[in-house]
C-alpha cells in the first residue's frame, strides 16, 4: 500500500513539469536531431476523432477506439553501442498519453517484438537503464516498455488520489488491453519492427492484460508470465494489496459482475500461443493462493506453469535466463541480421 502513496506523490511531479518536457529535449534526447514531432505518418490524427471507448469489449475492432487514429511524438533518441533507445508520447484517448519506449537492435532488420508490462506500481525508470536495455535486446529482438492505464505516470490529475488500478478494474483491464493492440498498430505503421510474431511479458497486475491481450490480438504469438493476477473473486477478496477498508467496495456484487468478463481465468484455458510461460512464486505476498491455485489450473498444459518455492529458488532461475532469454527461444529464428540480409 506505501508503493501506491509513493508512486502517487512521484507521478505527480512528474506531471506538474509535463509541459516543460514536451518542448524540452528529455534525458533520452543525447544525439536526437531536433527530438520534437517526428514527420506524420499513416496514423497520427489530423482532426480530432469522435471518441468513446467500451470496457466490456477486449478487440480493438468492437472497442470504440479508431485502429488508425494515433497521436505519435518523438520526445527523444539515444544511441548506444549495441542499441537505439527512442522515447515516444502517444495518445488515442483523451487526457490519457502514453509514454512508449522503443529500444532497438543494431544490425537487426525488422525485428521481432517483446512487449514489457510491469506491475502496477511500477513507473518506466527501468526502460531507461542502459543494462535493461541491453538485456531486452540481446539475440536482436526489439523491446517495447509502458505502462498501464492509473499506474505510473499514468495516474495523475485530473484523476482523484483515490483511484489507482484496482479502485477502476474493468476500466484499467479493458483500457491497457486497447493499448496493448493500439501500441501493435502503432509499431506495425514505423515499417522498422516485425508485430506479426510479436512476445509480450507481464508481471502481476501487467500480467493479468497480457492474458487479455493475446486473447484478443493473434499478432501476441508468446507469453511470458510472472506472479500474473486473475481469479477475481478470490483475489479481491484475500489479497493483501487492498486496504481493509475498501475492500468490501470490491466485493460488491456489482463490482464483481463488471470484472467477471475479463477475468484471466476465463480466458488462459482458450490461447492459442506458441509458447506460454506461467511462472508462480508461491510466497509471492500479493497473490492468494486460492487464486494462484486456479490461474495454474487454467493454464491449457501443466507444462506450462513453473512454480518456485520462494524469491531465491526464482532469481537462481532468472540468473540463468536473464530478462528475455526464454521468450528469445521461443521465438528464436524469427530474427532476420542485416548481414544476412544483404
Amino acid at each position: 500500500m506505501f508503493c501506491r502513496l509513493t508512486a502517487w506523490i512521484a507521478c505527480s511531479l512528474l506531471v506538474a513539469t509535463a509541459a516543460c518536457a514536451q518542448t524540452a529535449q528529455t534525458s533520452d534526447s543525447p544525439g536526437a536531431a531536433g527530438a520534437t514531432a517526428s514527420p506524420f505518418v499513416a496514423g497520427n490524427l489530423s482532426t480530432t476523432p469522435k471518441w468513446g471507448e467500451s470496457w466490456t469489449e477486449l478487440s480493438l475492432q468492437k472497442s470504440g477506439l479508431t485502429a488508425s487514429a494515433y497521436h505519435a511524438v518523438l520526445l527523444g533518441r539515444y544511441k548506444e553501442t549495441g542499441y537505439t533507445r527512442e522515447l515516444w508520447r502517444v495518445q488515442w484517448r483523451p487526457n490519457d498519453p502514453v509514454d512508449l519506449y522503443v529500444v532497438l537492435p543494431d544490425g537487426v532488420v525488422k525485428p521481432p517484438v517483446v512487449l514489457y508490462l510491469y506491475d502496477y506500481y511500477f513507473d518506466t525508470e527501468r526502460f531507461r537503464s542502459d543494462v535493461w536495455c541491453r538485456q531486452a535486446t540481446q539475440g536482436g529482438f526489439a523491446a517495447v516498455g509502458f505502462v498501464s492505464e492509473l499506474s505510473g505516470e499514468r495516474r495523475h490529475a485530473p484523476r482523484p488520489m483515490k483511484e489507482w488500478f484496482v479502485s477502476n478494474l474493468q476500466e484499467t483491464l479493458a483500457t491497457t488491453t486497447h493499448d496493448v493492440e493500439m501500441i501493435l498498430n502503432y509499431l506495425g505503421s514505423r515499417g522498422d519492427i516485425d508485430v506479426s510474431r510479436a512476445g509480450m511479458y507481464g508481471q502481476g497486475s501487467g500480467g493479468a492484460v497480457a492474458v487479455l491481450a493475446a486473447s484478443a490480438d493473434p499478432r501476441i504469438v508468446a507469453l511470458d508470465l510472472l506472479n500474473p493476477w486473475g481469479d477475481w473473486p478470490d483475489w479481491l477478496k484475500e489479497s493483501p494489496e487492498l486496504h481493509a477498508d475498501e475492500r468490501a467496495d470490491y466485493l460488491k456484487p456489482q463490482f464483481l459482475r463488471d470484472v467477471s468478463g475479463l477475468d484471466p481465468v476465463s480466458y488462459l484455458p482458450h490461447l492459442k500461443l506458441k509458447a506460454l510461460r506461467i511462472q508462480q512464486i508461491m510466497d509471492d505476498p500479493e497473490t492468494p493462493a486460492a487464486a494462484r491455485e486456479r490461474m495454474a489450473a487454467a493454464a491449457p498444459q501443466r507444462e506450462d506453469v513453473v512454480q518456485y518455492k520462494d524469491t531465491l529458488a526464482h532469481l537462481n532461475a532468472w540468473r540463468q535466463d536473464g530478462l528475455s532469454g526464454w521468450m528469445q527461444k521461443q521465438l528464436r529464428g524469427t530474427t532476420e541480421t542485416a548481414s544476412s540480409a544483404r
